[in-house]
């Protein structure tokens, strides 16, 4: 005999009972439909393989958690600062009974566990930046039995079983060496800053980079370094590297680009090309410093992607076919073309990430707007 709670079952019942809660579980992840998405502009499939889900709708206001890992740059505490306006946007707002934000460092046992207690306290959405994908195997089993609908972004999950949300990585890699490459006609000494190691964005970009510039035939030299996205960081391992090896040809950084053009000024390096993120202090050094040598492919995804995973959340909640893995477009802008106030903005901080909205999800912020949110978590 079986008991739940006060009832007791036996017999056919009982078997009837569990295999109807097994079902229900399994019953409660998304069914593979046909496409187009529900909104094609903005959830745009990675490619023309890409699955279509749909959940069994659910009725607002939801409970949907952001876990963050990593947040000692300014590309994460900018992230959380969009969520949080996002969030706070009127129309957004009235579909959210509850929007939580955890960051929990480099540690991912936390990260998961955070993710875990996010689906046993019920959470109808979860939306993560993984600190380490292959982690997230047993949570997201979890999450697709409760029916809870998770969705990562920039660093994204190898799984079918979740919705990815995220740029080409490995297509920015490509294109800042194919910047380099056009730019250094006999190849040469390359700095690459790397972000934070483990990382997918990390790995993806690094990647892109290497097997163009090794497609070019030409002979190049690249020393690496780990900047982790951050400024100070990257500052302080760019001037170390020129201490050791003295002179580059080139460099490409995938963040922290600001602190590395500082450590060029510092060390009294000459200005060379560079394939870069698209931060605002870093678009007004390309603009400044031109004419010295300085020139600028900067390419990337504002932080703002974390505003399309909670709005493919929210339409996933409601029941709306989306996409397993939406492709998002990057935001580039290159020498000599850098124009104040449009490609970059002299009156705001450095610590900015330009280009940081997606027009075809209608998604939009000032500066302003984000910048009065906190980065702590809610």
């Amino acid at each position: 005999m079986k008991r739940f709670g006060h009832l007791a079952l036996s017999g056919l019942a009982g078997t009837a009972f569990a295999a109807f809660a097994f079902a229900s579980a399994y019953a409660a992840g998304p069914q593979v439909v046909p496409g187009p998405a529900a909104d094609p502009q903005c959830f745009a499939p990675w490619t023309d393989k890409t699955k279509f889900f749909k959940w069994p709708a659910k009725k607002p206001p939801f409970r949907i958690a952001l876990a963050n890992g990593y947040i000692a740059n300014t590309w994460r505490i900018q992230m959380i600062q969009t969520a949080k306006a996002y969030a706070a946007q009127p129309d957004v707002a009235a579909k959210l009974k509850e929007f939580k934000v955890v960051s929990t460092g480099e540690d991912v046992a936390a990260q998961i566990a955070a993710v875990n207690n996010f689906i046993d306290s019920g959470f109808d959405a979860i939306v993560v930046d993984a600190q380490n994908p292959e982690a997230f195997k047993p949570v997201i089993r979890r999450a697709k039995e409760a029916g809870v609908v998770l969705v990562a972004f920039d660093n994204i999950l190898d799984t079918e079983d979740a919705i990815n949300v995220d740029v080409d990585q490995k297509g920015l890699g490509v294109y800042w060496a194919k910047w380099l490459d056009k730019h250094l006609p006999n190849g040469g000494k390359i700095l690459e800053v790397r972000g934070v190691a483990g990382l997918s964005a990390d790995t993806d970009r690094h990647n892109g980079i290497h097997e163009t510039l090794d497609k070019t035939g030409k002979k190049w030299d690249i020393v690496e370094v780990f900047g982790k996205w951050d400024d100070p960081t990257a500052q302080k391992v760019t001037a170390d590297a020129i201490a050791v090896q003295k002179h580059f040809d080139g460099i490409t950084a995938q963040g922290g680009d600001t602190g590395v053009v500082q450590a060029l000024l510092d060390t009294k390096h000459p200005m060379v090309p560079f394939g870069g993120e698209t931060e605002n202090g870093f678009r007004k050094f390309c603009a400044k410093y031109s004419a010295e040598g300085l020139k600028c492919a900067s390419g990337g995804t504002g932080p703002a992607q974390v505003a399309v995973a909670i709005k493919v959340a929210i339409a996933a909640l409601e029941g709306q076919v989306v996409p397993q893995s939406v492709k998002l477009p990057l935001a580039t802008a290159e020498d000599p073309n850098f124009k104040d106030g449009q490609d970059y903005y002299s009156k705001e901080s450095d610590n900015f990430f330009v280009g940081n909205s997606f027009p075809t999800c209608n998604i939009n912020f000032t500066a302003q707007e984000i910048m009065g949110q906190t980065k702590e978590n809610k």
